[in-house]
């Protein structure tokens, strides 16, 4: 006689999940995001396949941050990019060409030059990604992408100064992670989109394994970037984050 009280109370559970999923507002759900994807501190090994319209290379690259204002990179290969640095310090941003043995200030239009002929800008670099802070968000769809069941998202910016006035989000119900994105112009247009094809679990936290950023303006099929490894929570000196380690 216990089985059927136990089966409701589980029915019960399951329900009150459900409800509680389809009430989550726009808003609770780039939160949730924002939890998995923006940790304090990390330093990850990555590499960057950039595949242009007659040929394909890859980079591989370290990197330090500290919050959403510090991060630091090192290119480690192949040899024609090792050893150049990067080096952001809230909206500003600095990088080392070792063969010139010159740092060099990236701003104004700079900003949305290429970063080494990929389809990431310095501005994409320099972007907050805590998107809750920069975006307001609406629950406008309800899709699969694959076996995977998303909320879809449109976001719009609450700021002027941002690189992509509006996106539109495909968000895994369950681990909270966009799995495609569509970045928007001012005026509307489809500027770049990004679509992760590999997702993996560290600690308690859901990541980006494999992505593809495209530039839709730019031959090529995209420039893949896949996570080697990463590890947060990662007390960093603050030396890193100095002008004076871009020549060290």
């Amino acid at each position: 006689m216990k089985k059927p009280v136990i089966f409701i109370c589980i029915a019960i559970l399951l329900c009150a999940n459900a409800a509680y999923a389809d009430s989550l507002s726009g808003r609770d759900i780039l939160i949730n995001v924002d939890k998995n994807l923006c940790p304090e501190d990390r330093v990850g090994v990555s590499s960057l396949i950039i595949n242009g319209a007659r040929a394909s290379r890859t980079v591989k690259c370290k990197s330090w941050a500290a919050g959403m204002d510090k991060a630091y990179t090192q290119y480690l290969a192949p040899p024609r990019e090792a050893g150049t640095k990067m080096l952001k310090l809230k909206d500003q941003l600095w990088t080392y060409d070792p063969t010139t043995d010159r740092t060099i200030l990236i701003a104004g239009h700079m900003l949305r030059q290429s970063m080494l002929g990929s389809d990431i800008s310095y501005e994409d670099f320099m972007q907050d990604s805590r998107l809750s802070s920069i975006y307001d968000a609406e629950v406008t769809g309800d899709e699969k992408l694959g076996d995977r069941p998303c909320y879809v998202l449109t976001l719009k910016a609450k700021v002027d100064d941002v690189a992509y006035h509006s996106r539109r989000l495909w968000v895994d119900r369950e681990r909270f992670i966009p799995l495609r994105q569509e970045l928007n112009g001012k005026s509307g247009v489809l500027l770049k989109t990004l679509t992760v094809n590999e997702v993996f679990k560290v600690g308690e936290r859901w990541y980006p394994k494999r992505m593809i950023y495209k530039d839709v303006s730019l031959e090529g099929s995209g420039t893949v970037i896949i996570i080697e490894s990463i590890d947060f929570n990662v007390r960093i000196p603050d030396s890193v984050f100095n002008k004076a380690s871009l020549k060290r």
